[in-house]
């Protein structure tokens, strides 16, 4: 029996002659005003022209397929689907279908669950199957792996070495409007993967660990806060730390939202007020991870009967 793995992402402009179209996309086939696509080009020419996130999605597919294939050889056939740029999603799971799978997986490149995020991948990727005659299901969450723990906790531990004693560590994520979160796991499952990865650091030196929120977009309606830049401003203003240690748990392969909101823009930010400042690496491809996902997926497809 063939399990077709559609291994999901956001998706990234492939060159800066995309990056309208794919702003576009997001905003839902309304074009952005001159001055946002303006705006975003910079981001992206600041991080060297355009985002890496291609290339360490692919590389994240990669690793997760080597592991699938170690396990069951020919058994699993994996394909890339994305949000927001070709391969969508739904081109993923027709492929899966045209090379006669008979049953589909979702493994989407985000720990933890929201249906405002991951739970949106999955009914797509879910309907396509359904649409293609196959049975479908989908890795819910992987926060709290043991692998995704021990990659985040080691990053903290050998950053923090790096900052002032009198030093705080925040963990984020991508923020979501207020309207979505009422009774969504997201916020749960953040600070549970926090206080895993915190208890594995050993954070008890000066203040511990605290949540705060990035990259919100730009819409009026509230958006979950605090957000880093606030944190930051709050340290600087009553003392309270000499450095800061950004662990961006929510995020998984260096992309826009890591390389310009916390490398450029917050820690631009820190210098600017006065304190150190330094950011955790994000797993990308790391084996271990990888190991633990393909472990899901085969847990998942075993559930699974066409």
């Amino acid at each position: 029996m063939t399990t077709g793995v559609v291994v999901m992402a956001y998706g990234t402009p492939a060159a800066p002659e995309d990056v309208e179209a794919y702003y576009t996309h997001i905003r839902r086939g309304r074009p952005p005003t001159q001055e946002l696509l303006a705006e975003l080009v910079d981001r992206y020419r600041a991080i060297g022209g355009i985002s890496p996130l291609a290339e360490r999605t692919a590389a994240q597919l990669r690793a997760v397929a080597d592991q699938l294939e170690r396990r069951e050889p020919g058994e699993y056939v994996v394909r890339l689907g994305q949000k927001h740029a070709a391969p969508f999603i739904e081109d993923g799971v027709a492929e899966l279908a045209d090379l006669g799978v008979d049953r589909v997986v979702g493994l989407v490149l985000a720990p933890h669950y929201s249906g405002f995020s991951v739970g949106q991948y999955h009914g797509r990727a879910g309907e396509a199957a359904e649409a293609a005659g196959l049975p479908f299901g989908g890795v819910r969450h992987w926060h709290l792996t043991e692998a995704f723990i021990a990659h985040q906790s080691a990053s903290v531990s050998d950053r923090l070495a790096t900052l002032p004693e009198r030093s705080v560590v925040v963990f984020t994520a991508h923020s979501l409007p207020e309207r979505v979160l009422e009774g969504d796991p997201y916020p749960d499952e953040l600070r549970a993967s926090a206080a895993a990865i915190a208890e594995r650091a050993g954070l008890e030196r000066w203040s511990g660990w605290s949540l705060g929120w990035q990259s919100a977009g730009r819409t009026p309606e509230p958006w979950r806060g605090p957000d880093i830049l606030e944190i930051i401003g709050d340290l600087a203003d009553t003392g309270a730390a000499e450095g800061l240690l950004v662990v961006p748990q929510g995020f998984t392969a260096d992309h826009l939202e890591v390389l310009y909101d916390l490398d450029i823009e917050a820690a631009g930010v820190a210098a600017r007020r006065g304190l150190a400042f330094a950011r955790t690496e994000v797993v990308n491809d790391d084996p271990g991870v990888a190991s633990d996902l393909a472990d899901l997926v085969v847990a998942t497809a075993r559930d699974l009967h066409p």
